[in-house]
């Protein structure tokens, strides 16, 4: 799978926080296999699980145009 912006973002605001894969889950109350899976890049993922694990970033997906 090949990372996206939104998978860098994650990974990147996790290790910023000292958290593991592992913690991420646990306290953003989704499964560690959705956690790792955002992070590499898979292309089809629950939207609201998303915005709950972005949620503890204060952070949330939106769209955004394709062209700015």
């Amino acid at each position: 799978m090949e990372r996206t912006q939104l998978s860098q973002t994650v990974k990147n605001l996790r290790k910023e926080y000292g958290l593991t894969q592992e913690e991420l889950a646990m306290k953003s109350g989704v499964g560690l296999n959705f956690v790792r899976n955002l992070e590499q890049g898979k292309p089809t993922l629950r939207m609201d699980k998303v915005n709950q694990l972005l949620d503890l970033f204060n952070y949330t997906l939106t769209a955004t145009p394709k062209y700015l």
